[in-house]
């Protein structure tokens, strides 16, 4: 991409005092062989995890309205449900023993390669934890975070996808980052999440 340099200097805030024409020579930069600080960092990519559960679309008869999200945590199975009968079935890792939940949530927030601040609660069991660990594709939570308002718990991806079908996680429900960034794009916020023990 070719800019002018008063194009360059708008962009950054700055204005090119007036001069006469013949007093400036204006060149033009070339932004794609700038300094890597001029150009947007790219997203990391969600690398292709090969789950143990395959997703697939399956029949559904429970009596939740399409676009909710119903996790069975003894079948280690998510259902994302579609009109007409059907529904999306993910596989997932739920809270190993100890850590179990039930109840209905709402989806209140959605991040893309979400920040993890491990809570206080989870610090005091592991202090080996970092305090703070930025997005991308080393961090626990994910390519994408779906989170539970009124709660510690998230629907997010994992990097570890021999995890999923297993009750590992302290109560978070965790999917490959595949099958997490496929759910993400489905989801609203307000979706309701009733997870079942």
């Amino acid at each position: 991409m070719r800019l002018s340099l008063p194009a360059l200097l708008a962009t950054a805030g700055l204005v090119l005092a007036a001069a006469p024409a013949s007093a400036v020579q204006l060149d033009y930069i070339d932004l794609t062989s700038a300094p890597t600080s001029f150009r947007a960092a790219p997203e990391p990519s969600v690398e292709p995890q090969q789950s143990p559960i395959p997703r697939e679309t399956v029949s559904w008869s429970g009596k939740d309205a399409p676009g909710s999200i119903v996790v069975n945590t003894k079948e280690r199975r998510l259902y994302y449900v579609l009109p007409d009968g059907k529904a999306l079935r993910y596989g997932v890792g739920v809270g190993r023993p100890g850590f179990e939940w039930g109840g209905t949530k709402t989806v209140t927030n959605k991040r893309e390669w979400p920040d993890w601040t491990p809570p206080p609660q989870m610090i005091k069991r592991r202090p080996d934890l970092p305090r703070h660990m930025a997005g991308g594709p080393d961090n626990p939570l994910g390519a994408r975070a779906m989170y539970l308002g009124g709660s510690l718990y998230r629907i997010h991806g994992s990097n570890e996808a021999d995890t999923i079908g297993q009750a590992v996680s302290s109560g978070c429900i965790r999917m490959t980052n595949e099958d997490v960034t496929d759910l993400f794009e489905r989801v609203k916020i307000g979706t309701r999440v009733t997870v079942m023990r």
